[in-house]
């Protein structure tokens, strides 16, 4: 591949999209049909004949124009990670040279930056490393890893892992009926997704008890398991979060650990989101407990700012993940060999990206400790930004933020999800709703490193303006 003219064509695009959107010059998001999208790519020419350097600047400025502008400071939507340079060069690199590297021989490089990458999150989580080939250690002694490709093919790996540690002979009969998933009742979509992949139904993926901020009871869990086991059913895993997505709340994850711990559960905890807290010293108490799971999730492209997608599963016992496929394929399963590490048994990919590349550039970029006081600003701004709402008399904050999520409402104006579908008209500003408590609430994530508290004023302003303009359409039945 022969890098030229189209290349910097390109390049030049982006330095002025960056620049551009880090002035907040035009829209952060731009929701324009998609026929008139495809018209002003001139997709079918570009598939006919080609792109030349000008055609390649010409769709690649015109594309960046339709893009939602994550490094907008005024984006507060979704948790998705707003890049450095690390995480673009690590794109780059990757998709250059295109190892897929779930087998080692195909991508050395990437296979053996992964196991560095995951050692230093097990290290995080309080786990004893893997050891980098040709060191070895007693099997059993140490956890394992492997990432993926997003947090909710991890939240399936790691409960593959689960099942396969409390119901193996699943994978060659089948699930048996007994067996039950127990999850928050905030817990991500994935859980009860995956719990439904594997085989359980829905019916059998069930909610813990709550308390009134919807955070798990650890007092209950005890007796609602024990009337399971009475009922004749098989715990397969019990589920914490580590900031769940809606209010970005922490489960009480020392207590929960304690239980299944002494009652020999599958302690499994969804740290997609709020496992970062790891990285900074004041909010490492939240995760309290988490040595006591037995599998964790922790998405790089949330608060690491890695490139989408790349999600670790980590486990405490490696045998654990290892033993969750248990597939033969004469092509790639067979002895040979090898200085490094195979993921391909741990995990569903084969063909799986570079992911560690795109992480570790990303942290490399800034260091460990930038990377942590990121996230220790983001989730300050969080608690600032609540306080700063609290006290507008025409607006109420849903709770105490714990990580960079704020849930907050309009008082004056019932529906908030029309509030926020004129903001999305306007473009400007771009936030989320959510539903929480039984109640619909307008949502921030504060994943721009940009976004003060000058933005969050802003936007108010904003909301008291539309949800005005909203109440004078519908009183002149406009």
């Amino acid at each position: 591949m022969q890098l030229d003219q189209r290349a910097d064509a390109v390049m030049e695009a982006l330095r002025g999209y960056f620049d551009s959107a880090a002035r907040s010059e035009g829209q952060t998001i731009r929701q324009s049909p998609a026929a008139e999208i495809l018209e002003a790519l001139d997709a079918e020419a570009g598939l006919r004949d080609g792109f030349s350097a000008d055609g390649w600047a010409r769709f690649a400025e015109r594309y960046l124009s339709y893009v939602t502008r994550l490094h907008d400071p005024r984006y507060m939507a979704h948790q998705s990670a707003v890049t450095n340079f690390g995480g673009f060069a690590g794109g780059v690199l990757d998709t250059a040279v295109n190892n897929p590297m779930a087998i080692y021989e195909m991508g050395p490089a990437a296979a053996a930056l992964e196991v560095f990458v995951l050692n230093w999150m097990i290290e995080k989580v309080g786990w004893t490393p893997m050891p980098v080939p040709p060191q070895s250690a007693e099997p059993g002694s140490y956890a394992g890893g492997v990432l993926t490709h997003g947090g909710s093919l991890a939240q399936l790996t790691a409960l593959l892992a689960a099942r396969a540690h409390s119901a193996p002979e699943s994978w060659e009969e089948g699930v048996s009926d007994d067996l039950v998933l127990l999850v928050p009742e905030e817990a991500h979509y994935s859980a009860k997704r995956a719990g439904a992949i594997l085989g359980l139904g829905a019916k059998s993926v069930r909610a813990l008890p709550a308390d009134a901020d919807m955070r798990v009871d650890p007092d209950r869990v005890p007796g609602f398991v024990e009337s399971l086991i009475d009922d004749g059913k098989r715990i397969m895993a019990i589920v914490g979060n580590a900031g769940c997505t809606s209010a970005g709340l922490y489960d009480p994850l020392d207590e929960i650990g304690q239980f299944c711990n002494a009652e020999g559960h599958w302690f499994h905890v969804d740290g997609a989101h709020g496992g970062s807290a790891l990285l900074v010293e004041r909010l490492k108490p939240l995760m309290r407990g988490l040595e006591r799971a037995d599998s964790m999730i922790w998405d790089g492209h949330k608060l690491l700012r890695a490139p989408s997608l790349c999600a670790a599963v980590l486990v405490k016992d490696h045998r654990t993940l290892d033993g969750a496929f248990a597939q033969d394929a004469s092509y790639l399963f067979h002895e040979k060999d090898n200085p490094g590490v195979d993921f391909l048994g741990r995990s569903v990919e084969c063909t799986k990206a570079g992911l560690s590349l795109r992480l570790f550039a990303t942290l490399a970029t800034e260091g460990e400790r930038a990377i942590g006081d990121y996230i220790d600003s983001r989730t300050q701004l969080a608690v600032d930004a609540a306080q700063l709402i609290d006290t507008e008399p025409d607006f109420e904050v849903a709770i105490r933020p714990e990580t960079n999520i704020v849930c907050f409402a309009y008082s004056p104006h019932e529906d908030q999800l029309t509030i926020r579908n004129a903001l999305i008209q306007d473009g400007d500003f771009y936030i989320t709703t959510t539903e929480y408590r039984g109640r619909r609430w307008l949502r921030f994530a504060l994943m721009n490193p940009d976004t003060t508290l000058d933005q969050v004023r802003a936007v108010l302003d904003r909301i008291r303006s539309v949800a005005k303009g909203l109440s004078e359409a519908s009183a002149t039945g406009a």
